[in-house]
């Protein structure tokens, strides 16, 4: 790399230039970065879901779960098999080897199933086979609520389709729009058995008589010329009445109709799902992102455009954000990029006390801001977002990749100050007698972290973009040592002259080089001293390691959580909520909760048993207690 440095002090705009070029790549990237609060990670699960309604957990486990279970097993690289049956749903539940490629265990799993699928019982609905995305969880839930008494859940629901949900899904970066609690519009046709027996007709009669006389057909081309007009019969009831109008059969003069044997009601569907926010019935939309979009722009388009859509709602109802998940995410990056800053600055004071003289802090400092933004474009590169694993990378990063930079310049400095030598020349020489040493240096950090980025595990999936972003940051802030800093040192160092800022660091660093002095005349003369207490420090690292506690992620207080619940098989939907209802008020009695949502079979499967309650707290800091 030595003759990098020659170049670039002999040629300063092929030096700023590529310099340039690195920022602007870093910056183009840092645009096109997603943010979200993990890595996307692909991890090899897949799921089967099936229903069979009307089916007891009994006859799912038997005639579903067993079949699938037997073909899906003979599928390689599995690691582990389980599954649930419940009323009418059947999960299977497969998860590979952490080196199984994704999507070719669900096409395996497909095939598989498709194998099985003549011996699976009539009246199923086709087996669905998902994966696991561990970033397709909601980023916002919004609740559509009535303002007065009067408001049924099915207006909220036909509103919160047709004026919400639609508009929401047309925003860039929105997967899915999951409606819970809805109810939406039906027509009930209640039979009279008595009327059916004294016409002599079947509840099947009446069906055929809805499909037959209920329905659209093509009715071919009209050709005018030079023109063609396609025709259609429509044949769509438009009305209660005129469902209550459809013939069922036309005999000896008399017309039987619907209405004869049956009452016709607009009414509602059943419960499909339920939810309650704060004890008032509510239609809440769960929003779910595109994987590997930015979660903070999409949550951001999404409120910008709920602004809009309140304006055009009826004056009975209310549009209200239950819970924005891209507030922890807000709350880390701003954190961590808040500690980014300001480790930038303190290592550039720490320069400036320990050099005392400013251009040197300038052109060492300068090398944090080059590195940590070229690192953004290597980042684009390799897929990777930024998230709370990254930017703990590049905080940490912030105090290594300013080394090499003080190892040249430092050597820069000793060259015009000790060997007299101008800057032109001593900024060449004093890097190609330090090159291979920073060299080294770069090196071993980068055998250092691009192993971990080798980690077996889910662990080591999540610590790999962690691995390689410090190695990435430490990558170029060899380039930069070697171009930025011997240039900008021929051009801006001057021969050192005792001012009063060297007094003042002189003041300060003369104490610390006393004691330093003291402490290592100590060692050497009690060699033993140092060997003993060395043996103590590493032989209490192993009960102490074991005496922390362990786990994924640390501990943090997030103002938020929630409580799963899962009521015996066969509740229905009304007891599950009923159920529900009762742990959430003891939940409201805890100090410091400010919002409750229960919602019901807000499962895919929309299993009626399953609650989840989302409970939102103020502030930590307007609380004593923390979560």
């Amino acid at each position: 790399m030595q003759w990098l440095a020659q170049i670039c002090v002999r040629r300063p705009v092929f030096a700023s230039v590529l310099i340039l070029t690195i920022m602007v790549l870093g910056i183009v990237g840092y645009r096109g970065l997603g943010v979200d609060q993990f890595p996307n990670v692909e991890i090899p699960i897949v799921v089967v879901t099936t229903r069979l309604d009307g089916a007891s957990p009994e006859e799912v486990e038997l005639d579903v779960t067993d079949k699938i279970e037997g073909a899906v097993n003979t599928i390689s690289g599995i690691d582990e098999l389980t599954s649930t049956s419940s009323e009418g749903v059947s999960q299977v539940v497969i998860a590979f080897k952490l080196e199984k490629n994704v999507e070719s265990a669900i096409n395996e799993v497909r095939d598989k199933i498709n194998l099985v699928t003549q011996e699976l019982p009539k009246g199923l609905d086709p087996p669905v086979v998902t994966k696991i995305d561990p970033g397709a969880s909601p980023v916002l839930l919004v609740g559509l609520r009535a303002k007065r008494p009067g408001t049924t859940l099915r207006d909220l629901s036909e509103t919160a389709d047709k004026k919400v949900r639609r508009q929401i899904e047309t925003i860039n970066g929105v997967g899915k729009v999951a409606v819970i609690g809805g109810r939406d519009r039906q027509i009930n046709i209640l039979m009279n058995p008595t009327a059916l027996r004294a016409e002599k007709v079947t509840p099947i009669d009446v069906l055929r008589a809805l499909q037959s006389q209920n329905m659209m057909t093509p009715g071919g081309a009209l050709e005018t010329g030079p023109q063609s007009i396609t025709l259609k019969i429509e044949g769509r009831v438009a009305t209660v009445d005129g469902v209550s109008r459809l013939v069922i059969r036309a005999q000896e003069g008399r017309v039987l109709r619907i209405g004869d044997v049956a009452k016709v009601v607009d009414s509602q569907s059943d419960v499909d799902s339920l939810a309650r926010y704060d004890g008032q019935d509510v239609v809440v939309m769960s929003i779910v992102k595109q994987s590997g979009t930015n979660t903070i722009e999409v949550v951001d388009s999404i409120l910008k455009r709920l602004d809009t859509v309140r304006s055009t709602l009826p004056g009975d109802m209310e549009l209200v954000v239950i819970r924005d998940n891209s507030q922890t995410i807000r709350t880390s990056v701003h954190s961590v990029t808040e500690h980014l800053v300001l480790g930038g600055l303190l290592a550039a004071l720490v320069v400036l006390l320990f050099l005392g003289n400013v251009r040197s802090t300038l052109i060492a400092a300068i090398a944090i801001p080059v590195s940590i933004v070229g690192t953004f474009g290597l980042m684009y590169v390799q897929g990777y977002t930024l998230n709370n694993i990254t930017l703990l990378a590049l905080a940490l990063a912030v105090g290594i990749v300013i080394d090499d930079a003080i190892v040249v310049l430092e050597n820069i400095i000793r060259f015009i100050d000790e060997k007299k030598i101008k800057p032109f020349p001593a900024s060449i020489l004093a890097t190609k007698e330090i090159g291979l040493a920073v060299m080294a240096t770069t090196l071993s950090l980068m055998a250092v972290f691009i192993p971990v980025a080798f980690i077996g595990g889910i662990p080591g999936r999540f610590l790999k973009s962690f691995g390689y972003t410090m190695a990435f940051a430490v990558g170029v802030s060899l380039v930069v040592s070697f171009s930025l800093t011997p240039m900008m040192s021929a051009r801006l160092l001057r021969p050192h002259t005792e001012n009063w800022l060297t007094r003042a660091v002189n003041a300060f660093y003369k104490p610390i080089e006393r004691t330093y002095m003291a402490m290592l005349g100590f060692s050497l003369k009690r060699r033993w001293v140092i060997m003993v207490a060395c043996a103590a420090s590493l032989g209490s690292c192993v009960p102490i390691a074991k005496s922390l506690p362990s786990g994924f992620l640390p501990l943090d207080d997030k103002a938020k959580f929630q409580v799963t619940l899962r009521a015996p098989e066969g509740t229905s939907s009304e007891a599950t909520l009923l159920i529900a209802e009762r742990a959430a008020a003891e939940l409201r009695h805890l100090p410091g909760v400010s919002h409750i949502l229960i919602t019901v079979a807000e499962d895919d499967q929309k299993t009626r048993n399953y609650s989840q309650i989302y409970v939102d707290l103020i502030d930590p800091k307007a609380r004593e207690e923390s979560q």
